[in-house]
């Protein structure tokens, strides 16, 4: 193992538990058509066990100093870059029929901005299967009653499975928290709302999450609250519900009331 030290600034704990690793890689399910993008290769620990499943590799690794100990092989294309700027579907490069399947072990601070933009990417993903922090894995596959806008954000785009927890003392330099492996597969039919109009409202939605709807929906879509209380009404939603509480499905619902009730949209 190498003794190169992590960067704090970067987030950077390696895991070094190999048996963990090859879990991981029978997770992904990689079949031998696929590309796979691993988001913040570090070491290698991972990369070398996926050069061997798929057709090709992809490996992202903002860090320079990390790129010598990247294993050479004919299946792997190395790219120094911060994954949150690339665009993937251009790097991909997919031949007719061919799928994405995501993996990476994510920088704490980053990855509910990373997860969005693999699941954005409007790239045939056949799979995303991340390591995470255990507490952040726990609320992607919340279900309603303890929902927060990072699950909404999640399963708008596919449904989470937390398949199995991280000891902290399988990384290096050992974090203070455990992680967790979470699998997502994305919806087959895209939802019938944008994503611009969806999350418009649930970030209205949420934006005062302890206070029934009317008040945040009103406040955050610049609507009255009778107005609020007619659009929750159009969706079937009972006003005195609070953000948490909603599906998926239910927010589907609301930004189609919104549409409709607001802008005189007959369509999205």
């Amino acid at each position: 193992m190498t003794q190169v030290q992590a960067r704090k600034s970067l987030g950077q704990n390696w895991l070094i538990d190999d048996g963990l690793v090859r879990r991981i890689v029978q997770a992904a399910e990689i079949g031998p058509d696929d590309v796979v993008i691993e988001i913040g290769a570090g070491t290698g620990a991972l990369t070398r066990h996926l050069v061997g499943s798929s057709a090709r590799v992809i490996a992202i690794e903002l860090d320079g100093r990390l790129l010598e100990y990247l294993p050479v092989h004919p299946n792997l294309t190395v790219i120094q870059a911060d994954a949150l700027q690339l665009d993937y579907a251009a790097i991909a490069g997919l031949l007719p029929g061919q799928q994405v399947c995501f993996v990476g072990n994510l920088p704490y601070y980053i990855t509910s901005a990373l997860v969005r933009k693999m699941l954005e990417s409007d790239l045939p993903t056949r799979t995303v299967v991340i390591t995470v922090q255990l507490e952040v894995a726990l609320r992607m596959v919340a279900e309603p009653g303890s929902l927060s806008i990072l699950a909404v954000s999640i399963q708008y785009y596919g449904t989470p499975v937390l398949l199995f927890r991280l000891p902290a003392s399988a990384f290096r330099p050992q974090p203070s928290v455990d992680s967790a492996v979470v699998r997502i597969v994305p919806h087959k039919q895209k939802s019938a709302v944008s994503p611009e109009r969806f999350f418009e409202v649930v970030r209205a939605g949420f934006s005062q999450p302890r206070k029934q709807l009317r008040n945040p929906l009103s406040a955050g879509l610049s609507i009255s609250k009778s107005e609020a209380d007619a659009v929750l009404h159009w969706a079937g939603i009972n006003p005195m519900r609070r953000a948490e509480t909603l599906s998926v499905s239910e927010w589907e619902a609301l930004t189609l009331a919104h549409i409709q009730k607001t802008s005189g949209e007959d369509r999205i």
